[in-house]
């Protein structure tokens, strides 16, 4: 027997948008308005930041005045703590907008006694909240305002009585604690009776460091429950929410260049669809960085900026190598239109590497992107790992309209449909580059092993790699595959149609 729907209008849990980039995107608008949170983790994970970062942002952006309250620093020496994030406390404290209160607690001041409360607390966290009519504050951090206490049912009253005269003031609150061996916090408590828990942590895994964020418990709303990898930048923090993404991007008809004639003409002689994901796959020497070069040198001559991730070659041995076979990259450089970040795989986590690329490209918004390899990025950490950062990479990507290419480099032996990240399903376009020795001297082929949607070619055809640039014929003793070669440089020609190869076309969906 089926039941009727109810039309009983479910009303939405009040928040407060952090500002922080991604976090609020993962709680489904910010923290619980009017409640408390609390925010926990190992020394160095960036508590405090997180902190002021709330505070100031809900200042400065949502025009909500803030008190912090810190138990172990100075203002002096927290105001020079955020400046390099472009954060200006004593400005605006001047301006009523925020309250740097410092109190300082002494171990030794501290008895265990039943007469134990929080009121001095209480009346110097009101003044201060009436000085600027504050709507947020920050209690960093709790475990100074009961070190020395063991009674844990003395401790339980005394954090019920802070957090309920804090909700009671209608303060969305941030109290900060510190780990504990086994549990969340230091007590074991505060987790228990905060409306919402986020833990951050910081961990090194084989020598490299990552940040991550954990939403525990969000009491009233639904959330995310992944662990979001974080990066602490110039720029403040920012939260990759990972899980966030869903596969509602929109997509286009638009096609764009490959940069070689001949292989837009395997394409439809239209190239690739504008936001799609291309790989390209051979053993070294095939050619992979060379055919990325071509695809970044085409989106440069059409006006659309490229970045250029790579993971193997610097920005210099890059040009210069380019400079070989044809491709004057330079000039793109010089007119800002082509952007290289050269890194070591090692220099950070997946979670780093993601959390960077993500930051570059919304700062940048390119039209097209290249990471060139993936393959060392499993240096930094297996198969399974690798698959789904490119994975949330890829998604983000799309939700922009990006066209992204990234290269794979196969191992010698390992058959050549086949990837090291295994990240082929991920890809709309498969391109495959190979050493053949079939006829007797050594030559490369190039095939499109997949093109999703459309119509395309998978001849194997010679790819020639020389001082003109890249080009595409038949294969030796092959006279009826039809030849559609670039011009000088790969530039001139970038936005032209090859002519269609209509032999053994299929549709690839």
């Amino acid at each position: 027997m089926s039941r009727a729907k109810s039309n009983v209008i479910r009303p939405q849990l009040a928040k407060a948008p952090t500002g922080i980039e991604g976090l609020d995107q993962v709680t489904g608008g910010g923290l619980p308005q009017g409640r408390v949170t609390l925010l926990c983790g190992s020394a160095g994970c960036g508590k405090s930041l997180f902190a002021m970062e709330f505070l100031v942002h809900g200042a400065v952006r949502y025009g909500e005045p803030g008190v912090y309250m810190d138990f172990e620093e100075t203002e002096k020496k927290l105001a020079a703590n955020v400046a390099s994030l472009g954060f200006d406390l004593p400005e605006l404290t001047r301006r009523k907008m925020l309250i740097v209160d410092c109190v300082s607690v002494e171990r030794h001041q501290i008895e265990e006694s039943g007469a134990y409360n929080l009121e001095g607390l209480f009346i110097r966290l009101s003044q201060a909240v009436k000085a600027v009519r504050a709507k947020r504050v920050v209690l960093d951090s709790i475990e100074a305002l009961f070190t020395g206490l063991t009674d844990t049912t003395l401790l339980r009253a005394e954090l019920g009585r802070l957090f309920r005269w804090l909700e009671e003031h209608e303060l969305t609150a941030l109290v900060t604690g510190e780990s504990g061996e086994h549990t969340l916090t230091r007590h074991g408590l505060e987790e228990y009776i905060a409306d919402c828990v986020i833990s951050l942590d910081h961990r090194v895994t084989e020598q490299i460091a990552t940040r991550r964020l954990r939403i525990v418990k969000y009491r009233g709303t639904y959330h995310g429950t992944d662990e979001y990898p974080f990066l602490i930048s110039p720029e403040g923090i920012s939260v990759v929410p990972l899980t966030a993404l869903a596969l509602t991007h929109a997509v286009t008809t638009d096609r764009v260049s490959t940069g070689i004639p001949a292989l837009d003409g395997m394409l439809e002689g239209k190239g690739f669809f504008r936001g799609s994901s291309v790989l390209v796959s051979g053993t070294a020497g095939t050619g992979k960085s060379s055919v990325a070069a071509a695809f970044a040198s085409a989106a440069s001559a059409r006006g659309e900026e490229c970045l250029y991730f790579a993971f193997e070659e610097s920005p210099g041995q890059i040009l210069r190598n380019m400079r070989s076979v044809g491709f004057n990259l330079e000039r793109w450089t010089r007119k800002r239109l082509l952007q290289f970040h050269a890194m070591r795989p090692t220099s950070t986590g997946l979670e780093g590497h993601l959390a960077g690329i993500r930051t570059l490209i919304e700062k940048a918004r390119p039209r097209v992107v290249i990471v060139d390899p993936i393959t060392n990025l499993i240096s930094t950490s297996g198969t399974y790992d690798v698959k789904s950062m490119l994975m949330r990479l890829i998604d983000f990507l799309k939700v922009g309209q990006i066209t992204s290419m990234f290269t794979n480099l196969s191992s010698a032996g390992d058959p050549q449909e086949f990837t090291t990240a295994a990240v082929s399903s991920l890809m709309d376009t498969w391109i495959v580059l190979q050493d053949s020795y079939s006829t007797g001297r050594q030559t490369r082929e190039l095939y499109v092993l997949k093109s999703r949607g459309m119509a395309h070619s998978r001849e194997h055809r010679e790819l020639t790699v020389s001082g003109k640039g890249l080009e595409l014929g038949p294969l030796p003793g092959d006279h009826t595959a039809a030849t559609n070669v670039e011009g000088r440089g790969g530039v001139e020609a970038a936005g032209q149609r090859g002519r269609p190869i209509r032999k053994r076309q299929r549709a690839s969906v």
